[in-house]
């Protein structure tokens, strides 16, 4: 029985770490890949060398992405902002 469970622990253990490598290796390809596209847009921006209205901006290309958002850690709060000191 120790053994099962021995046998189940290292297996999850090995399926866990290949999901993390796999997920990592995923977020660079996107990373990469929205890279590129940002170089061709300053590339046409410098080329033109003008300055956009809001009718001619492409606002669909700033939307995040779905695929991303998971991967955005949390921020946590660094210390505790206290008001009270302020008005004294």
């Amino acid at each position: 029985m120790r053994l099962f469970l021995t046998c189940i622990l290292l297996f999850n253990t090995f399926l866990m770490a290949a999901e993390s490598s796999s997920s990592e290796s995923e977020r660079k390809k996107r990373v990469e890949k929205q890279l590129k596209i940002e170089m061709e847009k300053e590339k046409k921006y410098s080329k033109e060398q003008t300055f956009y209205q809001s009718h001619n901006y492409d606002f669909k290309g700033a939307e995040v992405n779905p695929n991303s958002v998971e991967s955005v850690p949390d921020i946590e709060i660094q210390d505790d902002f206290d008001m009270d000191s302020v008005y004294d």
